[in-house]
Order: structure tokens, then sequence, then C-alpha cells
């Protein structure tokens, strides 16, 4: 039999009018239908409905958005941006899927590739100051 943590299988909303402005760190799913001003950390999946609209930074394992995420991104594997996605900053994740229609401004940095290609450009710039 496997161990379950306390928070599996657990689905947390923040509904339609809602707004919250602050924190929110939570061990399982959480979906945004309303507004999030802050920090959202999650070890599991995030889904960002079309009505939800998070000002922040977000830090999650997957995450499927359809509304407006304004800020800094870091999803661990996929991020899958919906054809009503608006997204303005800083995109950090494993895998990226963007439907046709979706709205993207700002940057990207995806899978230990592009960790490696800045690594190496790292060290060229150090090898030319010290040349």
């Amino acid at each position: 039999m496997r161990n379950a943590s306390p928070d599996s299988g657990t689905v947390n909303i923040i509904g339609s009018g809602t707004s919250i402005e602050g924190d929110v760190v939570s061990g399982g799913d959480i979906r945004i239908d309303g507004n999030l001003k802050g920090t959202l950390r999650t070890r599991g999946k995030l889904v960002v409905g079309p009505t939800g609209t998070i000002e922040g930074e977000v830090h999650c394992q997957n995450a499927d958005v359809s509304g407006n995420v304004r800020g800094k991104i870091t999803v661990t594997e996929l991020l899958s941006l919906k054809n009503s996605a608006k997204i303005n900053g800083e995109i950090t994740t494993g895998k990226l899927a963007i439907e046709p229609g979706a709205d993207f401004s700002g940057s990207c940095s995806m899978g230990g590739v592009v960790k490696d290609i800045q690594h190496d450009q790292s060290e060229a710039q150090l090898a030319e100051k010290t040349a």
C-alpha cells in the first residue's frame, strides 16, 4: 500500500469574484478563477481559468493557463498555454505547449539545454575577462 501525503488529491479553488493579496502555498492542486496578487507555490498542478488573473510569482509542477498571468512563472514539468491565455513576463519550464491564439510577451527558458548554453556563455565571458 502506498503512503499518501495529507494533501494528495486536494484541489483548492479561488473562485470567480474572489481576490486575494498575499502568498498562497499548497501541497495539492489549485485552480484560480478569481484574482491573485502575490506569490503562489504548489507541489501540484495549477489551473488558471479563463476568468483567472495572477500578478506575481508562480512556482508549480504543471500548469494549464487559460487566463492572465503577469510576472515570473516557474514550472518544473509542463506549462500549457490555452488559446485564451495572456502571459506577460518570464517563463522557466521543462516543457512548453502553446495553442494558437495564446498571447505571450516576455522571455522563456526551457529545459536543461538552455541552462547549459547560459552556463557555457558565462564561462566564455569569464575566459575573455581573464585573458
